[in-house]
């Protein structure tokens, strides 16, 4: 589906370096100004492929693709020099690669949607194994006591909500029954509702984007299985709706089927992608297709990155290189974080969320799998222990199946204001 130049086609496109000079070799003050003036905004030719202190990849080929024009009938690719001519800032095509045409503002998600999305999270969550476990209990019609209390945290702990989290809701209970907020088992299901809601609620933040930023710059990470990759081309699909011009960058060339997953994303989008060949340094193609996001006046830019183990200390090292070498070109970059987390996991997430944390500082989180076996009581760990912004979370294979968090319809799947066995 996409188009290569030929050799010489390449060539011709790119004459307009050959009176660079022969000698390749630059100063640190000279790359240096290079990077600076791309932050500027500035087309003047630097190299894209060593910006300062050396963390991009020396032999960057980055490669820009981009939905085929009416009249090629194929896709093309741009910024794929021959060696050794350093790669240069990519100006707009207007030919193959046009910039976004104007268009309205972005929107907002209406009152309509958000609603959309509460009945979504309601009906498409899986098991519900708390709700079970309370139900079950309520059933036996038990006394308001301490050993009730005691069965209320195993179910918490049951469900995945982890020790200290699952401690915080059993103390703010016990303060609420000794104020006598409660004497029943409807009120003590109230009761634990709220306590709930007032754990979600501080890291229910919606993801803002900045206009200021052009572009905003989302570093999606995660370990191998996660859903990083269906998930940036769901956020893609969504941001595109919304109104906004995305463009993709293939980071995770370690996965051997990953830039081309990314690229049919991008395909079926119409968005555009930066890729480079398997193995390729992933902190020179992020690089890339940030310069390239500035050329072509795109306003988000979502980077994709190799899945690893929070236990591999050499591959967390290279995720911290990519978001150092983003901040040459714009000292804010990545403007957001976001983390992507198997919903089914269980405790293993607050591992994963610490050790990445000490890699990049995460800033959102999204959890995806949750309409399958997850028990999501992991929502209320993670909240617990790291007060880290709850982005999105997945709920099935659809496009439109990764929404945002909203804590009441995730609190109504997970614990049902009615259980059949309450009393």
């Amino acid at each position: 589906m996409f188009g290569i130049f030929s050799k010489k086609t390449r060539r011709d496109a790119h004459t307009h370096r050959s009176d660079q000079p022969a000698d390749s070799k630059q100063t640190a003050d000279q790359r240096e100004s290079g990077a600076q003036a791309a932050t500027n905004g500035s087309t003047t030719p630097t190299d894209t492929s060593a910006a300062p202190g050396n963390d991009a990849h020396p032999d960057s080929q980055a490669a820009l693709i981009c939905p085929a024009s009416p009249d090629s009938g194929a896709d093309a690719v741009i910024g794929e020099p021959a060696r050794p001519t350093p790669i240069q800032p990519l100006a707009a095509d207007t030919t193959t690669a046009p910039p976004p045409a104007p268009t309205q503002p972005p929107t907002t998600v209406s009152q309509a949607d958000s609603a959309a999305a509460r009945d979504h999270t309601r009906s498409g969550f899986g098991l519900g194994a708390l709700a079970r476990g309370l139900g079950a209990l309520f059933a036996r019609k038990p006394r308001l006591d301490e050993t009730l209390f005691d069965d209320i945290e195993t179910a918490l702990l049951t469900a995945d909500v982890g020790i200290d989290a699952s401690s915080t809701l059993i103390a703010g209970l016990r303060k609420r029954h000794d104020r006598g907020e409660f004497t029943d088992g409807d009120g003590l299901l109230r009761a634990l509702r709220d306590e709930l809601l007032a754990l979600l609620n501080p890291v229910a933040r919606p993801l803002v984007i900045d206009p200021s930023a052009a572009p905003f710059v989302i570093l999606t990470i995660g370990i191998n299985g996660a859903g990083k990759t269906t998930t940036i081309g769901k956020l893609a699909h969504r941001f595109k709706r919304q109104g906004y011009h995305p463009m993709l960058a293939a980071g995770d060339t370690f996965r051997a089927a990953a830039v081309a997953q990314l690229k049919t994303w991008g395909e079926r989008n119409g968005i555009a992608v930066v890729a480079q060949t398997d193995g390729a340094d992933p902190a020179a193609v992020t690089f890339d297709a940030l310069k390239s996001a500035k050329a072509r006046g795109n306003d988000i830019l979502i980077a994709d990155t190799a899945g690893r183990l929070h236990t591999q200390a050499g591959l967390m090292a290279e995720l911290a290189k990519v978001g150092r070498v983003l901040g040459k070109l714009d000292p804010r970059a990545p403007h957001e974080v976001l983390m992507v987390l198997d919903g089914s996991i269980g405790q293993n997430a607050i591992n994963q969320v610490r050790e990445f944390n000490r890699a990049i500082p995460i800033t959102g989180l999204v959890i995806t799998k949750l309409d399958g076996t997850a028990k999501g009581g992991v929502l209320l760990a993670l909240a617990r222990q790291f007060a880290i912004p709850i982005r999105f979370v997945g709920m099935g294979e659809k496009l439109d199946d990764l929404i945002e968090f909203e804590p009441r319809a995730f609190v109504d799947a997970l614990l049902p204001a009615a259980l059949g066995g309450s009393p």
